[in-house]
């Protein structure tokens, strides 16, 4: 007859065992997507009149979200924000890049776009404030590669347009978005960020 202790180190190493495959079965390089959706190719012009295309942003992480200059209601704390997740960014060695697409294109001209960056103290190393199209383009992309409102009213100042920062993987999919005006939301895309670097 088997003593019951014989038994006992074998179901202990197997309930190791089975503890360990299930704390692995996620690895931690890996961010749970919330989202599917396709970035559209695009060719557009940045602050420095250089152009920035969605084959450039490949191969890497990136943070998208869209601004217009004269907007005097949401972009400010939006740009303060991703201001500071750049900081950020770069105080934890997380390689990242950023992208504001401008909803206003007629009036945001790459000089334009250049004066307002310079307002948050942009690096644009790794930020591209992006323009060169047209508004009927914009809106059509902001739609069809990030699910978010883009819609100026002729004879209006104000565009109005969707809050969110989208975190874009390396095959340029959209894979979860965040509150582009709340400092928690600025802390979540940080830990994710953490998790994927």
């Amino acid at each position: 007859m088997i003593s019951r202790s014989k038994w006992l180190i074998p179901l202990s190493i197997i309930g190791i065992l089975t503890f360990l495959v299930a704390c692995n079965g996620s690895s931690a390089s890996e961010l749970e997507a919330e989202l599917d959706v396709a970035v559209e190719s695009f060719e557009y012009t940045n602050q420095d009149n250089e152009t920035v295309s969605l084959e450039d942003l490949k191969g890497q992480y990136w943070i998208a979200n869209f601004i217009f200059t004269s907007c005097n209601t949401v972009c400010p704390p939006m740009t303060g924000n991703m201001a500071g997740l750049q900081q950020t960014a770069a105080e934890e060695d997380l390689d990242i890049r950023f992208v504001s697409f401008s909803v206003d294109p007629e009036v945001d001209d790459p000089e334009t776009l250049k004066a307002f960056g310079d307002k948050y103290s942009a690096d644009y190393s790794n930020w591209d404030f992006l323009t060169g199209y047209s508004q009927n383009e914009i809106e059509s992309f902001a739609a069809n590669s990030f699910n978010t409102l883009v819609s100026k009213v002729d004879g209006e100042s104000q565009v109005n347009h969707g809050t969110s920062f989208a975190l874009v993987n390396p095959e340029g999919t959209v894979i979860k978005t965040y509150s582009g005006t709340s400092n928690e939301a600025m802390d979540d895309i940080i830990a994710d960020l953490k998790t994927v670097n």
